[in-house]
């Protein structure tokens, strides 16, 4: 029913005018200011520069020419229908995020590098991520002793990319300041291959732990310096929920219950990663007093991708959410021996399944995180569009985001 309709049903109504007027102004007079408020742009983000490691690259490693198992079959199947050099099915979050706002999917820096996009439209974005990437340099892993590192495209090696072409970007200090200014800037995830390739070798948690301080350090230092060339939107993901991981449920299998929460996720792992967002997330609050005319978002992939694996079957997942798709053998449909690639046969529908592959997600999964960011409530602020009108905003949320 209608608030201006009589309650006995009548085909009359009340003709308030002066109370309905009365209850817009009053409306106007507590929306605007909060528009005002949240609006760091006055315009839709007009183009999107991304770093990060396998969780957004779109094809940097594949560029680079390096023999890894997403270059082949049945990677990409699912959307391109080839293997892109992603490592998933289909599309990642980025890409999600590249079409929410209506712009072309990212092409890989390598790529442009390469002179295979001549044409290339980078005002309209480039993606720096490299698969297997880190967040510090090779120079510390090789400190410590670890020389399982495969990829040297740290964080730091991304934006000395992104510098190299930024005169491509932009012209002059002002057309910078412009385009820079109304682009999104992804710097993220990245820091989750920091803490892999040490656990992969069975360091200690509390090792590990000790790296934290200097991931979180190297990724704020990255954001300060784009800050400084002029990002004014920046979105900064936090680590995944890495006790659910297929790959760390296989390689630290416990015969002890209590290592295990409701939904099978190992605890330990899950509270090491908690320990990472947390010293993130009072980084960037740090960041933003530094910065207040800057828009710093947090976005929770943590909590965005355990909501899956507690409640898979609320979200479209069949079965069991800890089960890769493109696996073979083992309670996890994982084994280091026999990964995902043109020899194991994935599963028949990709969209039932939280992981992909064991290390990485499955683009439903993707697609899912993707619309928690967008459309809530898995930032911190809300990311805002303030350039289109309600119509506008209500069409893509009820539209975009179906399966």
């Amino acid at each position: 029913m209608q608030p201006w309709k009589l309650r006995d049903g009548g085909s009359s109504y009340r003709s308030d005018t002066r109370q309905w007027i009365k209850v817009i102004l009053i409306t106007l007079v507590v929306t605007i200011p909060r528009i005002t408020h949240c609006t760091v742009v006055g315009s839709c983000y007009t183009s999107i520069f991304s770093f990060g490691d396998s969780l957004a690259d779109t094809g940097n490693l594949y560029f680079a020419f390096q023999e890894v198992q997403c270059f082949f079959p049945p990677y990409g199947e699912t959307y391109f229908h080839h293997p892109t050099g992603r490592c998933s099915n289909g599309r990642l979050i980025v890409d999600f995020i590249a079409e929410y706002f209506g712009l072309p999917l990212l092409k890989p820096y390598m790529r442009i590098k390469n002179g295979e996009l001549e044409d290339a439209n980078v005002e309209k974005g480039v993606n720096f991520a490299v698969a297997g990437a880190t967040a510090l340099g090779i120079e510390f892993f090789d400190e410590k002793g670890i020389k399982n590192v495969p990829t040297n495209y740290s964080l730091r090696i991304q934006l000395d990319w992104f510098n190299e072409m930024l005169p491509s970007i932009c012209t002059s200090s002002s057309s910078c300041k412009s385009v820079l200014g109304s682009s999104l800037f992804v710097v993220g995830e990245i820091g989750g291959n920091d803490y892999n390739y040490p656990f992969i070798l069975k360091k200690s948690v509390e090792e590990i732990t000790t790296y934290v301080p200097q991931v979180v350090t190297a990724i704020t230092s990255a954001i300060k310096e784009l800050i400084e060339l002029g990002a004014v939107t920046l979105v900064v993901p936090g680590n995944l929920p890495i006790g659910c991981s297929t790959g760390y449920l296989t390689d630290y299998m416990s015969a002890d219950e209590e290592d295990y929460d409701e939904a099978g996720c190992l605890r330990w792992l899950n509270k090491f990663a908690e320990y990472h967002n947390e010293q993130l997330q009072i980084a960037l609050n740090q960041l933003r007093d530094l910065h207040p005319h800057t828009n710093i978002i947090y976005a929770d992939y943590y909590n965005a991708a355990l909501r899956f694996y507690r409640a898979p079957h609320q979200y479209g997942f069949r079965g069991s959410a800890l089960k890769c798709c493109c696996g073979s053998g083992g309670p996890y449909n994982f084994n280091v021996t026999a990964l995902c690639s043109e020899a194991v046969k994935p599963c028949d529908d990709p969209s039932q399944f939280v992981g992909w592959d064991g290390i990485h997600l499955t683009e439903a999964a993707y697609r899912w995180i993707a619309q928690g960011l967008l459309e809530g409530p898995y930032t911190t602020p809300h990311i805002t569009i303030p350039c289109l009108s309600p119509k506008e905003k209500y069409v893509m949320k009820s539209s975009y985001f179906v399966a």
